[in-house]
């Protein structure tokens, strides 16, 4: 399983959050992965783990379109506290791409959600794979984990990878308003545990 990713270079990586080791990762098509540690990961005690896929418009720009940044900052608050892992994915628009996410928003600008716009173009609903998330947890010597996520796909995709999931920690900032559509999307369409 580790096998699928390469370690690349490790550093000190102080953050608002707190301090981390950064680790950078290559898989087989040469994209570049990272991982977040914060204190030292156990063999026998479950880390708190996050999963995360890229979102430049939400994670960097501050797109009010979705909750990737929100998510994103409130893991790496968690894990910044109580310690664990935080993995970010290079699997922009749920592993469609940057420009066909734009494409995307175009759409849902036309009045489709998320799910009905991905799907307009050619694409699955959400087309992410969670292997190489699993094999970079493996390479850090991370077998079971307490999965910040309300995505009930991650924990399946993470568990094939031969993760335990020995908790799912909800992970619910507040919405946007203008995110409302996009999270409603999320619960009826894709099944992610969001409550009502």
């Amino acid at each position: 399983m580790a096998s699928l990713v390469k370690h690349k270079a490790e550093a000190t990586l102080p953050t608002v959050y707190g301090k981390f080791r950064i680790h950078v990762f290559e898989d087989g098509r040469k994209k570049e992965h990272t991982a977040l540690v914060k204190g030292k990961l156990s063999r026998g005690k479950p880390a708190l783990a996050r999963i995360h896929s890229q979102c430049l418009t939400g994670d960097t720009l501050g797109s009010t379109k979705c909750d990737c940044g929100l998510q994103l900052r409130a893991a790496l608050g968690m894990i910044g506290k109580q310690g664990g892992v935080l993995v970010y994915l290079q699997q922009e628009g749920r592993g469609i791409g940057l420009a066909n996410k734009i494409k995307a928003y175009a759409l849902q600008d036309k009045g489709m959600d998320t799910v009905e716009a991905n799907e307009k173009l050619g694409f699955r609903d959400d087309a992410r794979d969670y292997s190489i998330g699993a094999a970079i947890l493996h390479h850090l010597g991370v077998k079971k984990i307490r999965l910040l996520t309300n995505n009930p796909r991650k924990i399946g995709g993470l568990q094939d990878g031969d993760i335990e999931i020995a908790e799912r920690v909800p992970l619910i900032p507040p919405a946007y308003r203008q995110s409302k559509g996009y999270m409603k999307a999320k619960r009826q369409k894709l099944g992610h545990l969001l409550g009502e």
